[in-house]
């Protein structure tokens, strides 16, 4: 059904009607449009332009309609109406005849369209924070499962210092915590309710927007009808939200790739979130992690796709702000089935200690160690680096760990070295020093553990 045509004296091309009919994916909005219908309902009513019954009516067929969408939401994309709102208004006709075709009475499809939006983006939020705390969770649990588990600390790809694996865990747990801290701060920018604000100037009935903006969960009207309609910033930082947190799942993805390669053999993923090959019958490919590192590039895309749509549109409403849609229902879903994957990923992971112990101690990752012991006996830090530096050096040449060389070998680099060397260049001792807040120490690490199941525990609630 067309909501359009009297100035018209023909139809559109079969062409045109399949480029521009949205319903193949807008389908997704129709309980949406049916809630902010309901309450427009009311709010004509309150105008004066719904009697008592009228509205009793409308409201009575659209709780029906409601059921029926539930039922088979994706049944109405088979359907051959332009968009969900011309879809909505035929399914009410059909139930209440003429009186269907007041309920649009005072709005547009420019503040309908933005005000559905709005109410599913929202719905999306609660969708993405709680997938967001459940990888949280399970990475917490997994810290605490490893508490005190060495492992090699990186920095450009080099060992650098040795760490926790806890600790390692524990750096993604703030990186998804900002993630969810940013959905929530999105959440509350877009708490701001469209209805009413027409085509693009306001309508022309007493509606109380604030109080229509209340009874649809927003915590205030839109103050510019002209923004009201065009206003798509929630789709594009939601958009921003999730490209943001698709690197951090990118970024965790890699490291767990490179963890579980041959050569390293850290970590060990579960049959659950790995293949194999259809030739070499050996292999375990980390195929979960691989497609969620691959699958940034599509939601960084769509975030770059809206930023270029919006960047040069003139007020108020455009048809170009039809591309919003897939864009987005394609990136929430994307982002939720990646950060559950990713889940999924840590609940089968196993850390095997040897091979990660082995490497902390290899690659001379207690040599800044050495020079800060330097440090405590006098040497200027910028002297004991060099010495560290020959040290490490020979020690290369002669094959052998820095706490293997003897004494005497340390004292051809520096006569200040005692026998109280060997005790700092233990990797426990190296890590325990490190006992402030933020640090690799175990201590520090059970803190944030329970922090975090504080968090989030409050997060669930």
């Amino acid at each position: 059904m067309a909501l359009w045509g009297g100035r018209f004296t023909e139809g559109p091309d079969q062409r045109f009607k399949d480029y521009n009919d949205s319903l193949k994916f807008d389908y997704r909005l129709a309980l949406e449009d049916i809630e902010g219908s309901e309450c427009w309902a009311d709010a004509i009513h309150e105008a004066g332009v719904l009697n008592d019954q009228e509205c009793a009516d409308l409201k009575k067929a659209l709780v029906e309609l409601h059921t029926e969408v539930e039922q088979d939401i994706h049944a109405i994309a088979r359907e051959s109406d332009e968009d969900i709102h011309s879809y909505v208004e035929r399914r009410l006709i059909e139930k209440v005849g003429n009186l269907g075709k007041k309920l649009h009475t005072g709005r547009s499809r420019n503040d309908q369209v933005a005000l559905d939006l709005k109410l599913w983006c929202r719905k999306a939020v609660v969708r993405i924070g709680e997938a967001l705390v459940s990888l949280e969770q399970e990475l917490v649990k997994c810290a605490d499962k490893y508490q005190g588990a060495l492992f090699p600390g990186y920095t450009h790809l080099q060992r650098a210092q040795p760490v926790t694996f806890s600790h390692w865990i524990l750096a993604y747990v703030q990186m998804f915590e900002r993630d969810y801290q940013r959905l929530m701060n999105a959440a509350d920018l877009m708490s701001t309710c469209p209805l009413g604000s027409a085509a693009l100037a306001g309508t022309a009935y007493r509606i109380d927007r604030q109080k229509l903006a209340l009874a649809l969960g927003f915590k205030a009207a839109t103050s510019n009808s002209l923004d009201g309609v065009s206003d798509r910033d929630h789709v594009i930082e939601l958009l921003s939200c999730a490209s943001i947190s698709m690197m951090h799942l990118s970024r965790l993805a890699e490291d767990l790739i490179i963890y579980n390669s041959g050569e390293a053999h850290f970590v060990e993923l579960s049959d659950k979130v790995t293949s194999g090959s259809s030739l070499m019958p050996q292999k375990k490919n980390p195929d979960a992690l691989e497609l969620i590192r691959g699958k940034c590039g599509r939601v960084v895309g769509a975030l770059t796709g809206m930023l270029v749509t919006c960047k040069a549109l003139p007020l108020a409403y455009d048809k170009d702000l039809q591309e919003d849609k897939e864009r987005l229902f394609d990136t929430i879903d994307t982002w939720e089935d990646s950060l559950y994957m990713a889940q999924l990923v840590f609940e089968g992971l196993k850390l095997n200690k040897d091979c990660a112990v082995e490497a902390a101690r290899g690659g001379y990752s207690n040599a800044t160690e050495f020079a800060d012991y330097l440090v405590s006996k006098g040497v200027p830090f910028r002297d004991a680096h060099g010495i560290v530096g020959r040290t490490v050096l020979y020690a290369i040449e002669k094959k052998k760990a820095l706490e293997d060389l003897t004494l005497e070998e340390f004292r051809e680099f520096s006569t200040v070295v005692n026998e109280d060397v060997y005790p700092q260049l233990q990797l426990e001792n190296i890590i325990a020093k490190r006992d402030i807040k933020g640090g690799v120490a175990p201590s520090q690490t059970k803190t944030e553990i329970e922090h975090f199941k504080d968090l989030l525990a409050k997060h669930k609630g």
